[in-house]
């Protein structure tokens, strides 16, 4: 009689050690940063105090080092494909650009010069509607890769989706974050500033990124590039994004302490966001015939933000010790464990596209 073959069992997918964690090491990051400003008052001015055109050079340099890696992973040549599934990437820029940054002012607007008002005033709560309008005008970049892996998404199509985003931030940012922070929030928003924030943050570590990848791709190929090089920067990236959060909070110390509250309430619009965004965008997939392994990295890039770029550009508007720098953080705080409630979701509900 004939063996019955045994089942492949399926290895449930993983994030990594610092992926997984990553709330946590930015709420310690944030205790550290406040211990350390009280502390040590000095070096902390001292290291606020290194600016050039309004931009902190510790923070910049390490914010270099958080965005360069996650460049390196985007292929542009992947682009020439977008004709591929155009109904699916469609929706994902239509909510990106369309929805996303207006609905969050619009949640912020609710919730932090109304509902939250008598706990934190009038020029605080405009300092965090500026901070989570910027944190909505970028959307995210390397955690989509990571987000996608987990739902079973299209690796291909996830790479195309972050390519015309990051395409169409370089033009979209600038006007998005100047118009919409001083409509909804009142606050002046230098455009030199801003350009030079764009600048500095995505056109020079894009075009870094697109050089070397091209570079490393010839002299060393693609299996070393992938398996050997990308892992080795990704440690890197993270350890840059915690020191700088802790930098960020030692330039807060004395703003935040027995502020903790603030934190609590600026994560409340942020989670309005994520959840209406990554309903929006999977509804419409859903409704318009979108394959699965489309729709669902196309609703959590709708959902995510790139944080990096949210945290410098309010840094270089603001100050590291504004408002605004402190609710791009707090989107840092809630990224992990809100994104992997919405892969959850989307793992659970696959059944309802068709062509799962």
């Amino acid at each position: 009689m004939k063996k019955k073959p045994t089942p492949t069992r399926i290895e449930p997918k993983r994030m990594s050690f610092f992926d997984r964690y990553l709330t946590l090491w930015v709420a310690l990051c944030m205790g550290a940063g406040v211990l350390l400003g009280k502390v040590l008052p000095e070096p902390v001015v001292a290291l606020r105090a290194l600016e050039i055109s309004h931009i902190n050079l510790p923070i910049a340099g390490l914010i270099w080092l958080m965005i360069y890696p996650m460049m390196l992973k985007v292929d542009f040549a992947s682009v020439v494909n977008v004709g591929r599934n155009p109904r699916g990437l469609m929706v994902t820029l239509f909510v990106n650009w369309l929805v996303k940054p207006f609905s969050m002012a619009l949640f912020g607007w609710l919730f932090f010069k109304y509902l939250f008002l008598p706990w934190i005033g009038p020029e605080t709560g405009d300092q965090y509607l500026a901070g989570v309008i910027i944190l909505a005008a970028a959307p995210c970049t390397a955690m989509v890769f990571v987000w996608s892996y987990l739902t079973d998404g299209d690796p291909a199509y996830t790479l195309i989706q972050v390519a015309v985003n990051d395409l169409i931030m370089l033009l979209a940012f600038v006007p998005i974050v100047k118009y919409l922070v001083s409509g909804a929030a009142g606050l002046e928003v230098p455009f030199d500033v801003l350009f030079y924030s764009v600048v500095v943050f995505i056109v020079i570590p894009l075009a870094a990124g697109v050089i070397s990848r091209l570079w490393l791709l010839r002299s060393k190929g693609p299996a070393w590039f992938e398996q050997v090089f990308l892992p080795r920067l990704h440690p890197v990236a993270i350890s840059a994004l915690l020191v700088t959060l802790m930098l960020i909070f030692a330039f807060q110390a004395d703003n935040i302490t027995g502020r903790w509250l603030h934190v609590a309430l600026i994560a409340v619009p942020i989670l309005f966001q994520v959840y209406f965004n990554s309903s929006l965008v999977y509804g419409l997939m859903h409704l318009f015939g979108v394959n699965y392994a489309v729709a669902a990295p196309g609703a959590l890039i709708g959902a995510s933000n790139f944080f990096e770029l949210a945290v410098a550009t309010a840094i270089t508007l603001f100050g590291p010790e504004s408002g605004a720098a402190l609710a791009t953080v707090v989107g840092v705080l809630v990224e992990v464990p809100v994104m992997l409630s919405v892969c959850a979701l989307c793992n659970r509900t696959r059944g309802w596209f068709t062509n799962a």
